[in-house]
């Protein structure tokens, strides 16, 4: 009778024990946040939703597949089969009031490149539309909670651009800045692919960025294999491969210059139906004022945004932290912004120090993916 007693009180340990292990909030080795958010807002009102039209996955050939030791922890088959709501959380219930949700700062993306998202070439991988209609868009984007792109809160997307150029700057990037702030890779650094991939693992979604022509180009140069106005197309379609072939890893491109480029139609149709039909988004930054990419992207289909400002025109500590607190206002004021800067070493220590000031501040800071997805108006 003893025994049966001793065992009996055992198992309630046990059991207590387990319902207080579940309990426990995430181990130390991961920090988080809790951020409170208000229950979704309908669709009509997302401050995120997508002013794209819906886009058909083009036809084209299937290229070889990567060998399956090129994707980590998820096969091609898996990410071919995955949906963008199979990757998202569940939409918190109607009837609370208030939600808390989780957010990890570094939350780690998959190693690129991903088979079922990738041409092979003899210059290097491409991105492409997978069999099944999935995008490098959807599969490079970080998954962000409904409930973060549902908020009735202001949200920033910050890119900051350069990466790759100095692996030193690089690398501070990456160890110093929540993974929700994007980076914007240069194809001309070394080593790019490893680089890329050390980012990801910390949760930093990529851009690649295409040199363009700009004013006064050649004393202006971007650097080799610049998109030209006068070029033929086929001409700067190669140029553009060029470029999407340095690195494998990212969900769309941007600018880098360009001004000239991308005030005439004719040169940057032919780019911009080439980006659609390679599964990725453009974002264009705030240094060209005279653009016609929102009327020719419009017409290819190409989902694209345009950033604000740029926070480090003025590449001094008080300048950025001034230019911050703009764009938080801006965020404040329209439920959403998108912002540039330059991998700088000041601009990484005035991005970092303010970043840890959002939360009470009621700001959720957001992968530049989170832009461009929601529910459709």
């Amino acid at each position: 009778m003893p025994l049966a007693i001793m065992a009996i009180s055992m198992l309630a340990v046990f059991a207590a024990g387990g319902v207080w292990f579940t309990r426990l909030p995430p181990p130390a080795a991961t920090p988080t946040a809790i951020v409170a958010v208000p229950p979704p807002l309908p669709a009509s009102e997302l401050i995120t939703a997508s002013t794209s039209k819906a886009r058909e996955v083009p036809a084209q050939a299937e290229a070889e597949a990567l060998p399956p030791e090129d994707v980590i922890d998820q096969s091609a088959a898996e990410i071919e089969t995955m949906s963008v709501e199979d990757t998202a959380p569940a939409e918190p219930p109607e009837a609370v009031e208030e939600a808390s949700i989780i957010v990890a700062p570094n939350r780690p993306l998959h190693k690129a490149p991903i088979a079922a998202v990738t041409e092979t070439t003899p210059q290097g991988p491409l991105p492409r539309v997978s069999s099944r209609g999935k995008t490098p868009f959807e599969a490079y984007s970080q998954t962000t909670p409904l409930a973060v792109l549902h908020a009735n809160q202001p949200k920033i997307a910050l890119v900051l651009g350069g990466m790759g150029l100095n692996p030193r700057l690089t690398r501070k990037a990456i160890e110093e800045l929540p993974g929700d702030v994007t980076f914007g890779f240069a194809p001309y650094g070394e080593d790019l692919q490893a680089q890329v991939n050390k980012a990801r693992s910390r949760g930093h979604e990529i851009l690649l960025q295409v040199p363009m022509e700009p004013l006064g180009y050649p004393g202006s140069n971007p650097g080799p294999h610049t998109l030209l106005t006068d070029a033929a197309p086929k001409d700067n379609l190669k140029a553009l491969k060029w470029h999407m072939s340095r690195f494998a890893g990212y969900s769309g491109v941007t600018n880098y210059m360009g001004a000239r480029l991308l005030g005439a139609e004719d040169a940057l149709r032919p780019v911009m139906r080439e980006v659609t039909a390679r599964g990725l988004v453009y974002l264009e930054d705030a240094n060209v004022s005279l653009t016609l990419s929102p009327k020719v992207g419009g017409e290819v289909d190409l989902p694209m945004r345009r950033a604000s400002m740029v926070i480090d025109a003025e590449p001094t500590a008080p300048a950025i932290a001034a230019a911050l607190a703009r764009l938080e206002q801006e965020a404040i004021a329209n439920g959403a912004v998108i912002a540039t800067g330059s991998g700088l070493d000041v601009t990484i220590e005035t991005v970092a120090e303010w970043a840890k000031t959002l939360q009470e501040k009621g700001i959720l800071l957001v992968p530049m993916s989170a832009a461009y997805k929601g529910n459709p108006a």
